[in-house]
């Protein structure tokens, strides 16, 4: 079964640039804003049902106020919400294991 949405989602300016062709999804997280998906993406809810974005380019809620979630309706520009573009810190280290020797 699968979900439409109600409500268009608020998308930024350019958003309706054309995603890469063969390349799959590419997510942009939009300063103080959404994440934007374009491009060949299957929308899932935590139990596996497909949702229906209606379209090939999507922003979705990265504030966790909007009322058609999990796409953005625009709340983050009332509430403040505010996040980089970029990650803010380098992602952790990974543990490498050597052959024959646990975990620290």
């Amino acid at each position: 079964m699968s979900r439409s949405l109600s409500a268009e989602p608020d998308l930024p300016e350019d958003a309706d640039e054309p995603p890469v062709q063969g390349a799959g999804a590419t997510i942009t997280p939009y300063r103080d804003g959404p994440l934007i998906v374009r491009g060949d993406f299957r929308l899932v809810d935590q139990d596996g049902a497909e949702i229906d974005p209606g379209r090939n380019t999507i922003a979705l809620c990265r504030c966790g106020k909007s009322g058609i979630k999990p796409f953005c309706d625009g709340t983050h520009k009332r509430s403040g919400f505010s996040a980089p573009s970029a990650s803010s810190r380098p992602r952790p280290a990974q543990i490498i294991r050597e052959a024959g020797r646990p975990e620290a």
